[in-house]
């Protein structure tokens, strides 16, 4: 049977507000965020969730402990294959500089760091791994940008190419359908 997927992306972060592109470091939610993985929890709990999984960088983690507290949470995981894009020697640095070389690195690793291609990998296998253990499971993941874009490309059929030059609105929660 199916998994049902269910994408969030991690709350704000005090480098989003401050334009800075995180990639690998841990980051930490900003006030803003932390009342955004709440209003997450609202939207999420009680919706027949059987497990959430986690990037294991501290923003994701943080807006999931956040969001799921209490008596009813579903099974918490976290897996590094759920991780942002690691921009190597870019890590941390302001997004004006890394977002218009983001095209040069879907398959070229960012120095010291790895490619979009390679998210994208890591991402199918997590996949993988999830349809065998979650088969008719509802699941919700909580992430980073480089990850929709792989559910994006490997769930939607949607270009990698096209996602990185032109990477899709955020919204709150995108669902998938894992066959």
């Amino acid at each position: 049977m199916p998994v049902r997927i269910v994408y969030e992306s991690h709350a704000t972060t005090t480098d989003n507000e401050a334009g800075i592109a995180t990639g690998w470091l841990p980051g930490r939610l900003s006030p803003t965020g932390r009342r955004q993985a709440a209003e997450l929890g609202g939207r999420r709990r009680g919706t027949g969730l059987d497990a959430v999984y986690t990037s294991d960088l501290a923003r994701a983690v943080e807006t999931a402990r956040i969001a799921f507290t209490g008596p009813e949470v579903p099974v918490l995981r976290q897996d590094p294959r759920l991780r942002e894009c690691d921009y190597g020697e870019l890590n941390g640095s302001p997004t004006a500089v890394l977002h218009p070389l983001r095209t040069r690195h879907i398959d070229r690793p960012w120095p010291g760091g790895q490619s979009y291609r390679d998210v994208l990998d890591a991402t199918a296998a997590f996949l993988r791994d999830l349809a065998a253990e979650w088969d008719g499971g509802h699941v919700l993941l909580i992430a980073h940008s480089a990850n929709r874009w792989s559910l994006d490309c490997l769930l939607a059929g949607t270009r990698l190419e096209s996602l990185v030059a032109h990477p899709p609105p955020w919204q709150p929660g995108v669902s998938y359908t894992l066959p």
